[in-house]
């Protein structure tokens, strides 16, 4: 039988983590960010620095169910949490705010109504 679904073990436990958020505190974010993490690599968000400078931030953190570019500047304090940053995102990012993967994310136990998603 063919596996399905990311073969990716830290994929795989971020999805598994994210479920387990959304039975536990009943909000479908956590349950839409895990069924979007589900699809191919190609099917995930890749969204660059200045896309996230740009998005008005009312909310704690800025999600990416993807990865995080490095092309662009911040000029504000973002907390960003993403499954993957390339090396020159996760520097810029933490020269103004925090850079967390969704794994650190669920263990700092970040409420759903201090996220936004950005795709």
């Amino acid at each position: 039988m063919k596996l399905k679904g990311p073969r990716n073990e830290t994929v795989r436990q971020a999805i598994m983590l994210l479920e387990k958020a959304s039975k536990k505190d009943k909000k479908g974010l956590w349950k839409d960010i895990a069924k979007r993490l589900g699809k191919s690599r190609r099917g995930r968000a890749s969204v660059n620095l200045w896309k996230l400078a740009s998005v008005g931030n009312d909310k704690k953190f800025l999600l990416v169910p993807g990865k995080v570019l490095g092309f662009g500047q911040l000029d504000k304090a973002v907390n960003v949490i993403a499954l993957e940053f390339s090396e020159n995102a996760k520097k810029k990012i933490a020269e103004k705010g925090k850079a967390l993967s969704i794994e650190e994310a669920m263990k700092q136990d970040i409420k759903a109504s201090e996220v936004s998603i950005v795709c």
